[in-house]
């Protein structure tokens, strides 16, 4: 098996069918010539890239040890004016462009910004960003590029947003005055010949094997690393054709072309680029350093005469000795690196100027001091001047004076962002458009399972919105099977419905309409619900979309620890001040709440407080406007209504004490009634008995107790009136009971009545 790194031949084309016939590709000499001729017109511009990347960091000239000394001035401001324009990654902010909160324009928003957090995190953002604001900062021109990735995993897509940095030699776009005005660009990568096989075999036969390969370890132009050969393979896309298409050096053919595989708003896969400086009438990017080249090399050119005295800044002396000349000895003195050898000997001590007694001449040290003086303060200088032409104010280098007040500090360094504000705008500007097409891409091409998956939300689809509807109607129906049941089971409520069949049956409709009414709002509510297949038929709708969603990023320069607690007081102030102004308004006008409601939201817009709190405010404002809209109760007739109240519980009481008694003396009288009847019927029992026994006695007595016979029968009648007489009182007595109740009870409704009325008198002489 072959490795990865072995470089194929150019006749190999193994992994092609052989009976597949030779793919007839269209010349490609028409693209690389646009190709050439755009470098061409950026070749100015890339020539003095190339000194000026060298000038910032060359690590062989810098580690040279007889390099000439030199102010690393241009270096230093890199790293003081990076910082200052991005300092940290963009965060991307999706959020309806209207604020009616409509609930499918907020849900999709979301959707799409929590997908964006992920995907520019997924993209290392930052360190894109980071490359962009050192080209934007060093060379006036930073590149990214977007590419859509989906590759198979598992049985599974998988589908990402990968964001790059492109080389300054990598990017090549249509030379023009402005923007808008470029027809189509390109973007350089590199493939290894089984890479591009892979690539282009399918779309262009055996054509990817004539590319120019190359092995690009030692390019420092392009920064290659590795020593497999490469092919360099531009990928343009040309807005006048509307096409896409991949060509190669030393290929006449075309690898491949066809429509555009993104539909993006702006056509191109990148973003303008972050300039600084340009050539006027065109988009030739023109560094900074050019502009102050002279002072760096002025400064640099100082910097070495200051050192070359320091070095001769050394106590030299001079005394007599043999035979020599006088100009050997000085040059012997200029040249002496041993700080331990002081004195040089002289051997014509006349010629020197050695007079008489003075037997020790010393170098002339104060000159070369004075000199060394003028020309750092000289260098100091021209270094105050290039902080003026580069903008770098006093406050960034940390001069200011203890004596300068908070708000002179201030103004300097609000005057030392004014010169950068143009770059740190330009980082914002491409940190949005980056959202923008990533978004993009994402709401076209991306499957709903993966927006889910991305943004870690639980968005019903239509089908479970239909499941919960079917569970409701089921509900409901059941409800309604269980009340009819519960009807039939009670004997005095069928006793009625067969008494009265049409208001049963008006009955049963009610508590069917009831039921129904029930479940409908449940449906109601249920379908209103947002479902994932709105949220990406309004994603995927591209002519509604940028009318209804606002897509932006945060800052990415980074905030000042005490401007962020001065503008978070400043929020807290104007809402606090805004509901206290607002507060007794609304509890003393209830009409004026919807009012107050856009006051609040009005006066706290211009601060980004984040999603959940500024919906907890829109919340709190929709709820001031609802309770505002109901009408607020009279106080004297919730008095009145209190009393009322309160006057019918006293009398529900007294009615309940009525009924207890009326109802514990029917009791009593019943049970001493029912007392009664039975020791009657004793008596007559004991009767019938003696009768009986009177008549089985002997045929002889009969006519002797004739009479006792007939008397006692007499008895028996007379106890037998007696017992019925008893019966009839106590059906009297009940009857009673119960008259004596309903007397109570329609006292008690006319008391109620009259109570009423006068309730109701009271009222109408308040109002």
């Amino acid at each position: 098996m072959a490795d990865e790194n072995d470089d194929y031949p150019v006749g190999d084309d193994a992994g092609l069918d052989p009976n597949a016939p030779d793919i007839e590709a269209k010349s490609s000499r028409a693209w690389l010539a646009m190709i050439k001729g755009a470098e061409d017109a950026f070749d100015d511009y890339q020539a003095r890239a190339d000194n000026i990347d060298k000038l910032f960091s060359d690590l062989k000239a810098l580690a040279k040890d007889s390099r000439d000394r030199q102010f690393q001035l241009f270096w230093a401001n890199i790293q003081v004016l990076g910082p200052s324009i991005y300092s940290r990654p963009p965060v991307p902010v999706v959020v309806p462009r209207f604020k009616d909160r409509r609930p499918l324009y907020r849900i999709t928003s979301e959707l799409l910004e929590r997908s964006s957090v992920v995907a520019f995190e997924l993209s290392s953002i930052n360190d894109v960003m980071m490359m962009v604001r050192d080209d934007l900062n060093i060379l006036a021109r930073g590149c990214p590029w977007v590419r859509y990735e989906t590759k198979e995993d598992a049985g599974s897509p998988t589908e990402r947003i990968c964001i790059e940095h492109k080389d300054r030699k990598d990017f090549l776009h249509e030379p023009a005055r402005n923007w808008s005005e470029v027809g189509w660009v390109a973007a350089a990568g590199y493939l290894t010949k089984r890479e591009m096989r892979k690539r282009f075999a399918k779309t262009s036969g055996k054509a990817y094997q004539d590319c120019a390969y190359l092995v690009r370890k030692d390019d420092k132009e392009n920064g290659a690393t590795d020593n497999r050969a490469k092919a360099k393979v531009w990928e343009l896309w040309s807005k006048d054709e509307n096409k896409v298409v991949w060509v190669s050096e030393g290929c006449d053919k075309v690898l491949d072309e066809g429509a555009p595989h993104l539909k993006l708003e702006g056509f191109f896969p990148c973003p303008r680029p972050a300039y600084g400086t340009l050539q006027r009438r065109s988009l030739v990017p023109v560094p900074d350093v050019v502009f102050y080249r002279d002072q760096l090399e002025e400064v640099n050119i100082l910097t070495g005469r200051i050192h070359a005295l320091a070095d001769a800044l050394k106590v030299r002396g001079f005394y007599p000795a043999g035979t020599s000349e006088v100009g050997d000895a000085v040059e012997t003195a200029l040249k002496t690196l041993d700080d331990r050898q002081i004195m040089i000997p002289v051997s014509n001590w006349a010629a020197f100027g050695g007079q008489g007694g003075e037997a020790i001449v010393w170098l002339p040290i104060e000159q070369i001091a004075t000199v060394i003086t003028q020309i750092v303060a000289l260098r100091k200088q021209v270094i105050d001047d290039v902080y003026q032409i580069v903008g770098l104010s006093d406050i960034m280098r940390g001069a200011t004076e203890a004596t300068e007040t908070a708000t002179a500090q201030q103004l300097k360094s609000q005057y030392g962002s004014v010169r950068i504000r143009d770059k740190q705008a330009e980082l914002v500007r491409v940190a949005r458009d980056l959202v923008r097409i990533a978004a993009e891409i994402m709401a076209e091409n991306f499957s709903k399972e993966t927006l889910l998956d991305m943004s870690q939300m639980e968005i019903p689809s239509h089908a479970d919105i239909q499941k919960q509807i079917d569970e409701v109607s089921k509900q409901a129906d059941a409800q309604f099977q269980q009340q009819l049941q519960q009807a039939h089971s009670n004997p005095q409520l069928m006793q009625q419905a067969q008494a009265n069949p049409e208001q049963a049956q008006q009955v049963i409709q009610q508590v069917g309409q009831q039921i129904q009414q029930q479940a409908q709002a449940q449906i109601d509510k249920l379908n209103q619900t947002v479902t994932i297949e709105q949220v990406m038929k309004l994603l995927h709708d591209q002519k509604i979309r940028p009318f209804v969603l606002d897509i932006e990023t945060d800052s990415t320069i980074q905030p000042d620890e005490d401007a962020e607690k001065q503008r978070r007081a400043e929020f807290l102030t104007a809402l606090s001040g805004t509901l206290q102004q607002l507060g007794p308004l609304v509890e003393a006008q209830p009409a004026a709440a919807p009012f107050a409601a856009e006051v609040l939201k009005f006066a706290v817009a211009p601060f980004r407080a984040g999603r959940e709190l500024e919906q907890a405010i829109e919340e709190f404002a929709d709820q001031m406007a609802q309770q505002g809209s109901q009408p607020k109760p009279d106080p004297a007739a919730e008095a009145a209504q209190k009393q009322a109240e309160a006057a019918e519980r006293v009398t529900n009481a007294k009615v309940q004490e009525i009924n207890a008694r009326t109802q514990q003396a029917a009791e009593k009288h019943q049970a001493e009634m029912q007392i009664k009847a039975v020791e009657e019927e004793g008596k007559r029992q004991e009767a019938e008995a003696r009768v009986a026994q009177i008549a089985n006695e002997d045929s002889r007595g009969q006519l002797k107790h004739q009479q006792e016979i007939e008397r006692g029968v007499l008895e028996i009648e007379k106890l037998r009136g007696s017992i019925e007489h008893q019966r009839v009182q106590t059906a009297a007595a009940a009857v009673g009971a119960v008259t004596k109740q309903q007397q109570a009870d329609h006292s008690t409704e006319l008391k109620e009545r009259e109570f009423a009325a006068r309730q109701q008198s009271q009222s109408e002489g308040i109002v």
